[in-house]
């Protein structure tokens, strides 16, 4: 079987970059990019051989200094100096898986060829990927509005032997990999750094990967908040798929499915109940979980188009025989849909610490603080503390980036996306919901055991017996630091299959 993943012009979608990461596939371009690329660049050569006119990028200076001429050799200094005094991040650096989706994100992008660059950049960064040679990129840096021109300066300084990577481990020099590999620094031809600058690389691997996790975050929220219900001894009516049918909405019906697969043979829920209704944490869970499915949904839709877009300016149309200054570079399509998704994942993280906090209130017959001789033990108190301080956190972050906008470049970038912040706080708010539902597991798990010895359904005490075998049942006060981690790198292992 071919270990290979062909960039072409087929579609791109977030299943199959799943698929890529998971079976850590090689790239490859399809004879069609090839041809693409070869055909494009081919094109540009002989527009510069015949045109003396100036055209954005290509013979003149970039931003608000577009209206200065280069003269035709030194166009290849023109690029260099691009790439190198756009890098400028600073800051935290980005995750080697981001960087690893940056890669394989700009060499789809580059290669409709329709951005003029050489194959042989192209083949370069396929190598990088392939072997595992990871550029280091900050998080700091980018407006997302001129494509993410930063973190893309820092992902393109090794095509030059400039700027440092991670190979084996290790951050070196890339100039010693290349060595390593007897590779020639690219000579970077007319258009060429412009078209790896300008981009939406940065802003769309974060998305990607913020998609990945959300998915499975999206399935664990209904889990939990279903073992929780369990706990609390709730009611299973506000499911019914009827209630569901009269509000349509595809998230809630959804949700309310779920949970009532999830509950499927349980003792627990068919037990007659003491209470009429439940709080809305317990019985809103199709709303308000699924509001937040059916905005991850969106948002997929969004970043799916984005991936097999070309996102750098100015397009070339070999066909047509234009080259056309734009703006595709802007990072206002994916801007929005980062601050929606970050509000969503919140919401998440929200109405869990509410259930956490129901189920340590001594209610329903559970013991205060879910322990056992409860004064002498604290028992589950400050977990919940520590998970409303991360809602809390989670809140501001939620504050949308792409309100704003600063102007750059001599008023030539007049309103920028702000998408790049934009992507760096959802990545926060992702992790942060990790950690708020694992503190709502620890929660759900104990409370259930006060249940006993009825029985949750067959799915349920399964994976709350996987879950055992972690973090054990708190008979006495410990600390509860090591039991979070734990349970946070349980759900980090579970394996689903997402949507």
């Amino acid at each position: 079987m071919d270990h290979h993943h062909y960039i072409c012009s087929d579609v791109l979608t977030l299943d199959v970059i799943n698929q890529i990461i998971i079976e850590n596939k090689a790239l490859a371009l399809s004879e069609e990019a090839k041809v693409n690329i070869q055909k494009c660049r081919n094109y540009l050569d002989e527009k510069m051989r015949k045109h003396d006119a100036p055209i954005y990028g290509i013979n003149t200076g970039f931003g608000s200094l577009c209206n200065v001429i280069i003269s035709n050799e030194n166009l290849t200094l023109l690029q260099e100096n691009l790439v190198k005094s756009h890098a400028c991040g600073t800051g935290d650096e980005v995750p080697q898986p981001i960087v690893k989706l940056m890669l394989l994100l700009k060499i789809q992008s580059l290669s409709y060829g329709n951005s003029g660059v050489q194959l042989e950049t192209v083949e370069r960064l396929i190598e990088f990927y392939n072997r595992n040679i990871l550029p280091v990129i900050y998080t700091q840096g980018s407006l997302g509005a001129s494509g993410d021109l930063a973190p893309l300066a820092h992902l393109s300084l090794p095509l030059l032997g400039e700027g440092e990577v991670y190979f084996e481990g290790k951050k070196v020099w890339s100039k010693e990999v290349l060595a390593h590999y007897s590779w020639q620094p690219i000579v970077l031809q007319s258009k060429e750094g412009l078209a790896l600058l300008n981009g939406t690389q940065f802003m769309s691997a974060y998305g990607v990967y913020i998609l990945l996790k959300s998915s499975k975050l999206s399935y664990l929220a209904d889990l939990i908040g279903t073992i929780s219900l369990e706990g609390f001894d709730g009611r299973i009516e506000p499911f019914h798929e009827l209630i569901h049918l009269v509000r349509p909405h595809k998230g809630q019906i959804e949700t309310a499915q779920q949970i009532t697969d999830f509950l499927e043979g349980s003792q627990i829920i068919s037990q007659p109940k003491q209470h009429v209704q439940d709080p809305y944490s317990f019985r809103c869970m199709p709303q308000v979980h699924g509001a937040s499915k059916d905005t991850i949904e969106y948002v997929r839709r969004v970043f799916k188009t984005e991936i097999n877009s070309v996102t750098d300016n100015p397009n070339i149309f070999v066909g047509e025989d234009l080259i056309v200054s734009g703006g595709n570079f802007h990072g206002q399509p994916l801007a929005l849909p980062l601050d929606f998704l970050a509000i969503a994942l919140a919401e998440l993280g929200s109405i869990s610490e509410r259930r956490t906090y129901q189920l340590i209130a001594g209610l329903r017959g559970l013991p205060a603080f879910l322990v056992d001789n409860p004064g002498l033990n604290s028992g589950f108190m400050i977990p919940q503390y520590t998970a409303a301080s991360i809602v809390s956190q989670n809140k501001q972050l939620a504050t949308p980036a792409s309100i704003d906008s600063i102007v750059s470049s001599n008023g030539q970038e007049d309103h920028v996306s702000m998408g790049a912040n934009a992507a760096t706080k959802c990545l926060k708010v992702v992790e942060n919901l990790e950690r708020i539902l694992a503190i709502e597991l620890m929660n759900a798990s104990q409370a259930l055991e006060f249940r006993r010895p009825l029985k949750s359904s067959d799915f349920i005490e399964m994976f709350i017996k996987s879950y055992r075998e972690e973090v054990s049942f708190v008979k006495e006060d410990r600390i509860l630091h090591y039991d979070i981690e734990k349970t946070i790198a349980f759900l980090r292992s579970f394996e689903i299959e997402v949507d």
